[in-house]
């Protein structure tokens, strides 16, 4: 049986996200509602909080997390592709919890131990997916896992969104690149993905509570992401989180310069 302590530090982080996710969906007026977080929070015994966080940086990533949560979910749906790759994909249910089209089919792809505790969560509440799931054990930085999604029955030739939600920002700008263009190299002209516009993480407050998940903080492509992309093929767009909270009518504790990236797969020989 697979326990939170055998996840790694990143996988761990899952936790946190799924924190939020329970906290948003308890609320009266949730942007959106997860009925299985709140049991992966009871499965690794963390209790679920009984409000909002006190620091200003925690509640700075607590409307961060809720609203992005919000934009993936949307854009996902609207992408309207018949293949979903969710990387990294932690304790993420939208396999179970979005309306999908007929036809759809998700990719889940993380470590082996953080899908296994899933798994088992999910089994216990005999929740049933609303498309056509294949979980993949894989590690995103070794070099095999395109080839076994491809052999797990994803159509490189169809066009397909790709979720990176809260990922890069644990990479060094090495390691994100890498998986950027592998994500490239799979993703048909018209495809999606979907991810953070990255940070300068050197600038990040330092918050003794938040050390667990900052501490791991890497980078990413920080602020160049959009430009990395435009640079390799991609058309993007950015949604800013001040933005979103407008939208959705939620109040951010100050002001923010994060923002959410949507890009589209060019047609190859199109620009770099």
């Amino acid at each position: 049986m697979t326990t939170p302590e055998a996840l790694s530090p990143v996988s761990r982080t899952a936790l946190s996200v799924a924190l939020v996710r329970a906290y948003e969906s308890s609320r009266p007026d949730p942007l959106f509602a997860d009925p299985y977080a709140a049991a992966f929070a009871a499965a690794a015994g963390v209790p679920l909080p009984a409000a909002g966080p006190d620091s200003g940086l925690a509640r700075a990533l607590v409307a961060q997390g809720i609203l992005r949560t919000r934009f993936y979910d949307d854009r996902l749906l609207a992408a309207g592709a018949g293949q979903v790759v969710l990387l990294a994909a932690g304790l993420d249910t939208r396999a179970h919890r979005l309306d999908w089209p007929a036809g759809t089919r998700v990719f889940e792809l993380d470590l082996g131990p953080v899908l296994a505790f899933k798994e088992r969560v999910l089994d216990a509440l005999g929740a049933q997916p609303r498309a056509t799931r294949t979980v993949l054990p894989a590690d995103l930085l070794e070099p095999h896992w395109p080839a076994r999604l491809v052999d797990a029955g994803f159509d490189p030739g169809r066009p397909s969104a790709w979720l990176a939600e809260g990922l890069l920002v644990y990479l060094t700008p090495g390691q994100a690149a890498a998986l950027l263009t592998a994500v490239a190299a799979l993703a048909a002209p018209g495809s999606r993905l979907l991810l953070e516009q990255g940070r300068d993480v050197s600038a990040t407050p330092h918050d003794p509570a938040l050390a667990h998940l900052t501490g791991l903080w890497r980078g990413g492509l920080g602020p160049g992401t959009r430009d990395w992309l435009d640079g390799n093929g991609w058309t993007t767009g950015l949604t800013s989180l001040e933005r979103l909270a407008e939208r959705h009518a939620r109040p951010l504790p100050g002001p923010s310069a994060a923002g959410f990236v949507e890009a589209v797969r060019r047609p190859r020989g199109e620009g770099s």
